[in-house]
């Protein structure tokens, strides 16, 4: 079981590490130029605007798929396994702000430039594993999820990157949040689909 210290290590090191590459990517590729994306054709106010938008729709959206019946496993699965971490609000936006800036970094401002909005888009969510063909369930979210990001890819070609951060960032506060408070009120020996990890695994 992951360890609550080992997951704000990875956040911190996605933070660090992703946009390091990004800037490797960038120095030594006419293709990409990170500069030119994070500021945008937008102004701070303007990004800050569209990224809060799309992010709260893409958020609400994500809550009332998973939080439907038909992903009810999906739901409490996850729920059950972010839960344990018993994160503070200030972990969440901690993880949420590394993961806003990192991935989209990497994704949307390195990667993006070379494969275009659907594939760069199909690939982060394949990788963060919703995209999964033995699993239809999760595959339908991995759907939805899909298409959002490519709203965000959409949102850091026309606005600039930093809509895509906050975007992002809103987006994973919302569902941490979320699974936060959806853990508390599952009952792990009433329900098979859900795996009790032991205490002394959480820090």
């Amino acid at each position: 079981m992951l360890k609550k210290t080992i997951l704000l290590r990875l956040a911190i090191a996605t933070l660090i590490g992703m946009p390091l590459v990004a800037i490797v990517v960038d120095r030594f590729s006419e293709t990409v130029n990170l500069q030119l994306a994070i500021t945008g054709d937008s102004n701070f106010g303007g990004q800050f605007l569209w990224g809060s938008i799309a992010g709260l729709a893409i958020a609400v959206g994500a809550h009332v798929l998973i939080a439907s019946p038909l992903l009810n496993k999906v739901n409490s699965s996850y729920a059950r396994m972010l839960g344990r971490f018993r994160l503070t609000l200030s972990e969440i936006v901690l993880i949420s702000m590394c993961a806003g800036v990192g991935e989209e970094m990497l994704f949307r401002g390195a990667v993006q430039p070379f494969l275009g909005i659907p594939i760069t888009s199909i690939l982060f969510v394949a990788i963060h594993g919703y995209l999964n063909p033995r699993d239809w369930r999760l595959s339908i979210y991995g759907a939805f999820m899909t298409l959002g990001i490519a709203w965000l890819g959409y949102l850091a070609e026309t606005r600039g990157l930093m809509s895509a951060m906050i975007a992002h960032t809103l987006i994973d506060v919302y569902l941490l949040l979320y699974m936060q408070h959806t853990a508390k009120s599952i009952p792990v020996t009433h329900n098979p689909d859900l795996i009790d990890f032991p205490e002394e695994e959480i820090e």
